[in-house]
């Protein structure tokens, strides 16, 4: 039964003395992690197909990251490094130019949080062209801060009762073809959705003359594990830069090899203007990046800054797992994400409720409705598999309105995919 004795004592002090914003997925209290599994403070085991929201991609506690770690710390802990310069900060920062899409001839503005690396994002893009109005898509996801937040378009209830909100932000509809807002089918639709941004959108409401940057998740993570159709992101880059707007890549989830590739939008013939990385960078290590065209990052020293951003201890975690990314597990992710696809698709002929399974490495999402004919949303339900699911020993997390995400750590084997599978029909019959 779950919570365990030991838990239910830390979850009755976590409703007296922590934020009752906080989102508790599940009646339990971890207390340490091992590759794929997690253990709570009662001895339960559990198998990780969430990755703590795609942070650890590397696993838990991965053996060299861990080395890396207690190196460092036994070294330099802390100095700022918008003052000081420190070997980690530079060899971290000629990384990411090296490995994020397009030349080399980058630079890197590093902070602590992804909705940290956006607010870089926005106030670069405001600085660079002069402009003020954004762009953001429905069911976004950028951050929490005002201007992450901004930006968002995800859940009501990460908005109410905030405004007003940074304005000149517009949001648009996402090529979301399972339930397209246009009643249209691809490719036949001839991508109506970018044709009404320059129809309707910069007729009415947003002269793209005064538009700075458009953001996009490569693929909508919170907003449901959603991924675009091939040719959109070629026809979104010839309209943005019809109008000289700058095209900003949020790989906050998506990036770091998850999707089989190191970053989502190399997926399609796409060379970003800025990219935002967090999230899988350090396995589970707080940083987080802007990388951009050195052209573009040319603000004049102080313009922005961060005391803890590029922390040296989290740097060398960075480095660890880009070096693990490249020598294994982004090619992991891909091999293992067709395995785990393919078994999603035999349990959704099973079930009437598994409306759509989507995704690509192992960023994958499955959709749960009411009815596969009518695709009418069914969120209790999705979240009655998802607590199922953990009572049987598997984790798994909700995104969007009912979908259930599957982004297991990269060093994911077909074992424990099978597993995973396992418990997941299982679940699903009961």
């Amino acid at each position: 039964m779950f919570p365990g004795e030991k838990a239910k004592e830390l979850l009755k002090k976590d409703k007296q003395y922590l934020s009752p914003s906080y989102f508790r997925e599940y009646p339990t209290v971890i207390e340490k992690g091992e590759g794929m599994y997690v253990f709570d403070v009662d001895g339960n085991k559990f198998l990780d197909f969430g990755a703590g929201y795609a942070c650890c991609s590397t696993g838990h506690s991965h053996p060299e990251v861990v080395r890396a770690i207690e190196r460092q710390a036994k070294t330099l802990l802390h100095i700022d490094g918008s003052a000081f310069l420190y070997p980690s900060l530079v060899n971290l920062g000629e990384k990411l130019a090296e490995i994020t899409p397009g030349a080399k001839n980058k630079r890197v503005f590093f902070g602590n949080s992804g909705t940290e690396a956006v607010e870089a994002a926005m106030k670069l893009s405001r600085y660079a062209t002069k402009r003020q109005r954004l762009i953001a898509f429905y069911n976004s996801f950028h951050g929490r801060t005002y201007g992450g937040m901004s930006l968002t378009a995800s859940k009501w209830i990460q908005r109410k009762g905030f405004a007003p909100l940074v304005p000149g932000v517009t949001h648009i509809p996402y090529p979301y073809c399972y339930r397209c807002q246009f009643n249209l089918k691809y490719p036949s639709c001839n991508f109506a959705c970018i044709d009404y941004v320059e129809d309707v959108i910069f007729h009415t409401t947003t002269p793209p003359e005064e538009v700075a940057a458009l953001f996009v998740e490569p693929i909508q993570g919170e907003g449901g594990y959603i991924i675009p159709p091939d040719g959109y992101f070629e026809r979104l880059k010839k309209l943005l830069d019809k109008y000289n707007i700058l095209f900003v890549a949020d790989e906050i989830q998506s990036g770091m090899g998850r999707t089989g590739k190191m970053f989502a939008i190399e997926h399609w013939n796409v060379i970003p203007d800025m990219i935002t990385i967090a999230k899988g960078i350090a396995s589970g290590m707080p940083i987080s990046a802007l990388v951009a065209r050195a052209s573009l990052m040319d603000w004049e020293t102080g313009a922005h800054a961060s005391t803890f951003g590029g922390n040296p201890v989290a740097c060398e975690a960075a480095l660890v797992t880009i070096k693990l990314l490249e020598e294994k597990l982004v090619e992991n992710a891909k091999k293992m994400g067709y395995y785990l696809i393919g078994g999603l698709h035999k349990i959704a002929e099973k079930y009437p409720t598994v409306g759509d399974v989507r995704g690509k490495g192992l960023m994958i999402g499955c959709e749960i409705v009411k009815d596969k004919s009518t695709k009418e949303k069914a969120p209790k339900l999705r979240d009655k598999i998802i607590r199922k699911c953990f009572e049987n020993g598997l984790l798994l997390l909700g995104c969007g309105a009912c979908s259930i995400r599957f982004s297991p750590p990269l060093v994911v084997e077909k074992t424990e995919i099978d597993k995973c599978l396992e418990i997941f029909d299982a679940s699903l019959k009961e």
